[in-house]
């Protein structure tokens, strides 16, 4: 038996987290630089606010219906993700993280007499130890899991947010409920196709006269998914994998024209790469610096100018990967030109005890010592205090975030005080 377990509006439930007056009321997060919509609660879904949608064009909305609004705060949602991940692992050893609000559990080999209460087990740990509402779904498959767990959102009273697919009457209701483009791996574009063959469900999905035509358009992973809402399971959890590539790419809040500037932002994009690349134990072979043109404000066709090289040696050294990325801007960037987005891509990654020395050429061993001094920092203070000399001293990102929230878990500075008597 499979479990699918879905914080329930994840960014928004963080948020609440540290500010319970909130609960009730109607929350919207934004993307980078406070653009679109990206996270509701269920209160501002009810009120209207399409998801997706740009701030500025629901201001007015969002003022009138007094909607709290928050910037994206992934410091945040990030480690109580892992929190969440962590109480899960307690109910099952089999875990697969499937994204940072979503985890399939696997119970094969153990005991459970009643999954139903098992899954309001988990729902009343996660929300007494983390105060963040979870939804969990129950069936012999991962795709109908999925379709359970969508139940157990949808309808919260009936089945107190946990359900359980184990028998084949519930497992036809509940696929003739799901919408096509409600099921797992279906698409917008999919389910436009999906339905010109009058397919309008997940039950429609596993009639036999349909398998043809899902094998010619889906091919081996229709086929599967087909088997698994038929109630076989050919979908194991998967274990976590080693990144191909690690990107840092951002849009800025305001255009960026001078060499400077922008070198200073290529400079943390690497830099935070080779963090990323430390925190998993990998180096990289090469890296690809990438730069985007405002096109709104050009008059020729190309906007976006990419340049790659390959490393010598493989590193995963701040100092390495910010020289080698501001080398490669000294050649695409054009002084007085508009550019709107900037990022670095390292990639070819290898474990970082697999790194082959060279004889002639190689890396400053000293990197290696500064490298381990400005991690045991960061993860002390949760802050990149110790920079590089082409980095900005005071902002780490220069993203607009006006509605940022603290960073309650990461940042000692933002830790709550609790006054008492």
């Amino acid at each position: 038996m499979y479990a699918l377990v879905d914080c329930n509006n994840f960014y928004a439930s963080c948020e609440r987290v540290f500010q319970p007056q909130l609960n009730g009321k109607p929350i919207v997060i934004l993307s980078n630089n406070d653009g679109c919509i990206i996270s509701r609660s269920d209160e501002a879904k009810a009120l209207g606010i399409p998801m997706g949608a740009p701030e500025f064009k629901f201001r007015d909305q969002l003022k009138q219906h007094n909607i709290t609004v928050f910037s994206s705060n992934y410091a945040l949602y990030g480690d109580l993700s892992s929190r969440v991940m962590a109480i899960l692992g307690q109910f099952t050893p089999n875990l697969e993280v499937y994204s940072i609000d979503e985890a399939f559990l696997n119970f094969d080999g153990m005991k459970i007499d009643d999954y139903q209460q098992y899954g309001l087990e988990i729902k009343k740990r996660t929300l007494k130890w983390l105060s963040i509402p979870v939804s969990v779904g129950f069936a012999p498959t991962k795709a109908l899991a999925k379709v359970a767990n969508k139940i157990a959102r949808k309808f919260p009273k009936e089945t107190l947010g946990s359900y359980v697919v184990d028998s084949d009457e519930k497992r036809i209701k509940g696929l003739k409920w799901t919408k096509i483009e409600d099921v797992w791996g279906i698409g917008f574009r999919l389910s436009k196709k999906m339905k010109a063959q009058l397919i309008f469900t997940a039950y429609d999905f596993t009639l036999p006269h349909h398998e043809a035509f899902i094998k010619k358009v889906m091919g081996v992973v229709g086929v599967r998914l087909r088997y698994e809402l038929l109630g076989q399971s050919v979908l194991e959890l998967e274990e976590p994998k080693t990144r191909k590539n690690i990107a840092i790419t951002r849009s800025f809040d305001g255009n960026i024209t001078t060499f400077d500037e922008m070198k200073e932002r290529v400079s943390t994009f690497a830099t935070v790469c080779a963090e990323k690349l430390r925190s998993q134990q990998s180096c990289c072979h090469q890296i690809t610096l990438y730069l985007r043109k405002d096109h709104y404000k050009i008059t020729s066709d190309r906007y976006h100018f990419y340049q790659t090289e390959t490393l010598p040696f493989a590193s995963n050294s701040s100092l390495t990967l910010s020289n080698t990325a501001i080398k490669m801007l000294k050649k695409l960037f054009k002084e007085g030109e508009i550019y709107k987005k900037a990022g670095v891509i390292v990639g070819q990654l290898i474990p970082q005890d697999q790194k082959q020395f060279q004889l002639f050429d190689e890396e400053n061993p000293k990197h290696q010592k500064l490298m381990q001094v400005m991690d045991a920092h960061y993860k002390k203070t949760g802050e990149r205090k110790i920079r590089l000399g082409s980095q900005d001293l005071q902002r780490t990102w220069k993203m607009k975030q006006n509605h940022l929230s603290p960073k309650y878990t990461t940042n000692i500075r933002d830790i709550m005080k609790v006054k008492v008597g």
